[in-house]
């Protein structure tokens, strides 16, 4: 039986009209990234936009505080509503990736971490425990080094090597240049190791991933030394197994 549904063309080009609108006014914020300020005609260049549509989109982003006049009349940056805004994601990264540690617990019967890194450090902000009576634990809130440890080898080659070594150097570690001549074997394998170097009886595989707003996160699963060897194989396997849906999730 043949739908009675007729075509409604204004409908049609309301609906096109507000998605066109909407990926305008994402080319501006994206425009604005990383900027301390930008005026109009370098906003329309950057986005090949006409400044009179620029004005429309900007004064309408302005009205919900998502950008603002910058100080000193620099024109335009991202505004305090953005900022809040991103916070509030950054802070679903656990809610989302929850799960994933979960499945991952399920698959290894081992601890699995969560960490970012903050201000040169690997920060832990969720864990799952596993499931075994001898396991490793660590305190949601610790801070750990980037050298020596694979969540922090593994973040650190998701950085350029400029970067890398600056990381290192602030750090003040004695291993530098053995750390920076692993990156490009990590980068190629995807994931990081720490083999009873950090935490004496503890050895540990970590994956490294970026969220859109260009944090860098870990994944990361210690195991007690005495037992590595044999679990070596099973966790990169299924570490490995978890990039799919990381990628899936942020874009990576």
């Amino acid at each position: 039986m043949a739908s009675s549904r007729k075509a409604n063309p204004g409908r049609d080009r309301e609906s096109r009209g507000g998605i066109q609108v909407i990926a305008r006014a994402a080319s501006v914020l994206r425009a604005l990234k990383g900027s301390s300020g930008m005026s109009l005609g370098q906003i329309a260049e950057m986005t090949n936009l006409p400044r009179s549509t620029i004005q429309r989109i900007v004064d309408a982003l302005q009205s919900e505080r998502l950008v603002i006049a910058s100080s000193g009349g620099g024109g335009i940056r991202l505004g305090p509503e953005l900022h809040a805004l991103s916070e509030a994601a950054r802070f679903n990264v656990v809610d989302v990736m929850r799960p994933l540690l979960q499945r991952l617990v399920a698959q290894t019967e081992e601890t699995v971490d969560l960490s970012v890194l903050r201000d040169g450090r690997m920060v832990f902000i969720d864990q799952v425990p596993g499931s075994h009576r001898l396991r490793a634990v660590s305190a949601v809130g610790e801070v750990f080094p980037l050298a020596s440890t694979a969540n922090g080898r593994a973040c650190l080659a998701l950085l350029d090597d400029g970067e890398a070594r600056r990381l290192l150097a602030a750090e003040g570690s004695q291993m530098t240049e053995p750390v920076m001549a692993m990156l490009a074997e990590i980068r190629r394998g995807g994931l990081a190791f720490d083999e009873d170097e950090h935490t004496p009886g503890i050895s540990a595989v970590g994956l490294g991933f970026v969220d859109p707003r260009g944090d860098r996160y870990a994944v990361s699963v210690p195991v007690p030394t005495s037992r590595f060897a044999q679990q070596r194989d099973r966790v990169s396997a299924a570490l490995r197994l978890l990039r799919a849906p990381i990628d899936q999730i942020f874009g990576s």
